[in-house]
């Protein structure tokens, strides 16, 4: 099962990369599937090593999907990485096997270290809905401007009838991206 998650992982001058992605958890493992020009892809075959932070917060998922943004994060214990401070758990992950075949590498890691921060709220469905924006916003270039605004009219209507401010404003934040992108 995917799971919607911020990876970080940092390049070798230690810059972070925070990145929306969905990943795999097994047993006691974790893949990450990075598309091969991203930063994540870069990072991940120069150090080995990404945190992999479970959170509720969709601004994260939101901003981190469209900008490049430097959330407050703390170094993680067993990896070179970093864990989000809003993050309720998290994986440090160290990678084991990296296939870079196709248009998405498939990094195989190994769960070093698991921690957790405090309690998952969970999602509601303006929560959910941000996330389905953000995941569009990012495919701008395949989908079109047009069909993505027909798709965010809908779930505009999920975030407002179910959500608060700060999935109203992550919302807002991602048509404004969007509609910036007409040619």
């Amino acid at each position: 099962m995917i799971i919607e998650t911020i990876v970080t992982t940092v390049n070798q001058r230690g810059e972070a990369n925070f990145a929306p992605m969905g990943v795999t958890l097994g047993d006691g493992e974790m893949l990450i599937r990075p598309y091969m020009d991203s930063a994540t892809y870069r990072n991940l075959l120069a150090t080995g090593a990404a945190v992999v932070n479970v959170t509720d917060n969709a601004r994260l998922f939101a901003e981190g999907a469209i900008s490049s943004p430097q959330f407050p994060a703390f170094p993680a214990d067993m990896v070179r990485g970093l864990v989000l401070k809003d993050a309720c758990s998290y994986y440090e992950c160290s990678v084991i096997e990296a296939d870079a075949a196709s248009e998405r590498a498939n990094f195989r890691c190994r769960i070093v270290k698991k921690g957790i921060l405090r309690e998952f709220i969970g999602f509601n469905r303006a929560k959910n809905a941000i996330i389905e924006a953000a995941i569009l916003a990012t495919r701008v270039r395949f989908i079109g401007v047009e069909n993505i605004l027909q798709e965010y009219r809908r779930l505009s209507e999920i975030v407002k009838k179910t959500g608060g401010e700060e999935e109203i404003r992550a919302m807002q934040y991602l048509q404004d991206y969007v509609e910036r992108q007409r040619p």
